[in-house]
């Protein structure tokens, strides 16, 4: 009897051991890191992610560690010097390697993803380019970490990555129900589009309704989803604000040209020559001699004059176009706008849900003041950015309700951000998580928490005790 009774209460800790959650077991969680270079066209940044590869946590799998930006300009600016585009990145590596543990840095997969500054310059001079690659290879090789590999993104890429990237944060593709014990999926009106502003090009993905032309499809926990995605080179906000100066220049040709757009009392003086470094603005027939731009301050010459940019007579009668002659599906769903469209807002101090007239007024006034009533009311504000920010504010709202045609009614779908779930928007993220496999085409478990070996064990444990204790019972 007492072989019997010791067998039914290791029966009983074998039914509980069953039932027991893996979180609930205290085992060493398993920490795995990743690290991704954003080599944009105005600078370079780096972020380190980390995840827990056994469970959960509230806000996803992923978290960011580490964000750090590389010192100087985009890699793209070391045409002539490649070897200075690998040592820029040195300082926020050794940065990286003091958040990641020694003993994970060989597994952590490390990747370089260059975007439209690269693009260009490739149009321009592709030797240049493939030598800043190599040099930026070469330095990420010296680092103990599982380099991937540098490469250019391609315009799609980048705003497909934004997409999944925002999603993936705000749980948009599943999420998981306590109350259920199952992951679910969350209404398909409740993916969020994504709008991407960088310095030489600019992104619109979203999800469109039914079946439109040029789409993307990828599967995500086991669901496919079709989105729209186009980049438009040349049309990020430095890139705007040269070809703005050129158009100027070219439009009233003297020495001293009025600018709308900067503040009144500023005045900058620009080399001819400098519109030759992008193929955004052919400067080739300007000479080498340099122009003053005055600044005017008013607002309604500077919207005018930033609408000639865009070709809309291009798309002629057709509603499905956005600007250049480019197909776009009517607009679905919210939108969260981040980058340069976050930065430039948040200069403005605008609220979510601000009605467009109120910031079509803010606006206003900012082009309105001048030169020096903003130099003292923004004494830290970058004295090179801060005449910027009444033309890069008239061509975000040319961009947004022109271009891609949002309006009155739709303006309040925009959310102005820059963070989600604790981790920066961007391309970075969507990029690691598809190339590391972490958001995989198949559904996630019903029960993730758990792990099938325990289960089996357990079950194989308690089968054993009762054919003893039967057995037992027999003898």
């Amino acid at each position: 009897s007492a072989t019997i009774g010791a067998l039914v209460a290791l029966s009983i800790i074998a039914l509980v051991l069953s039932l027991v959650r893996v979180e609930d077991v205290m085992l060493p969680p398993t920490v795995k890191y990743g690290l991704v270079l954003d080599a944009g066209s105005s600078h370079t940044s780096l972020f380190v992610y980390e995840w827990d590869s056994d469970k959960e946590n509230d806000t996803g799998v992923v978290s960011q560690t580490l964000s750090c930006d590389v010192q100087g300009q985009g890699i793209s600016s070391y045409a002539n010097n490649p070897p200075e585009a690998g040592k820029s990145l040195r300082e926020c590596l050794d940065k990286a390697l003091q958040v990641i543990p020694a003993e994970k840095q060989r597994d952590v997969p490390a990747y370089l993803g260059a975007t439209a500054g690269m693009r260009l310059l490739r149009e321009q001079n592709s030797s240049a380019t493939e030598q800043i690659l190599a040099e930026v290879t070469k330095t990420m090789q010296e680092y103990p970490v599982a380099f991937k590999g540098a490469r250019i993104l391609t315009g799609e890429e980048e705003g497909a990555y934004g997409w999944i990237t925002i999603n993936y944060l705000l749980d948009s593709f599943t999420k998981y129900s306590p109350k259920a014990h199952a992951w679910l999926r969350p209404e398909a009106a409740n993916i969020f589009g994504a709008l991407d502003l960088g310095g030489a090009s600019t992104q619109i993905t979203f999800m469109p309704e039914g079946s439109v032309l040029s789409q993307k499809e990828f599967t995500l926990y086991g669901y496919s989803y079709n989105i729209y995605t186009h980049s438009y080179l040349c049309y990020g906000q430095n890139e705007v604000l040269k070809r703005l100066a050129k158009e100027l220049i070219v439009s009233f040709p003297s020495t001293r040209v009025h600018h709308p757009c900067y503040p009144k009392g500023y005045n900058e003086t620009v080399s001819l020559s400098s519109f030759r470094a992008s193929p955004c603005t052919d400067g080739s027939a300007l000479g080498d001699s340099t122009v003053t731009l005055q600044g005017r301050g008013n607002a309604s010459a500077c919207l005018a004059a930033l609408g000639r940019l865009f070709n809309f007579s291009a798309c002629g009668q057709s509603q499905d176009c956005a600007f250049d002659g480019v197909y776009q599906p009517p607009l679905r769903g919210q939108f969260i706008a981040f980058s340069a469209f976050y930065y430039n807002f948040k200069f403005l101090n605008l609220t979510e849900g601000q009605p467009l007239a109120e910031v079509r007024e803010t606006i206003e006034g900012l082009c309105t003041r001048s030169w020096e009533d903003l130099s003292s009311s923004y004494p830290t504000e970058d004295p090179k950015r801060l005449p910027t920010y009444c033309a890069n504010a008239n061509y975000i709202l040319t961009l947004l309700l022109d271009a891609y045609k949002f309006n009155e009614s739709t303006w309040n779908n925009i959310f102005f951000q820059m963070k989600a779930g604790g981790a920066e928007v961007g391309w970075t993220l969507g990029y690691m998580l598809n190339l590391t496999n972490m958001v995989p085409p198949e559904a996630p478990a019903r029960l993730k928490g758990h792990r099938p070996s325990l289960w089996a064990a357990a079950i194989t444990f308690i089968i054993l005790t009762l054919v003893l204790g039967l057995a037992a019972l027999l003898l």
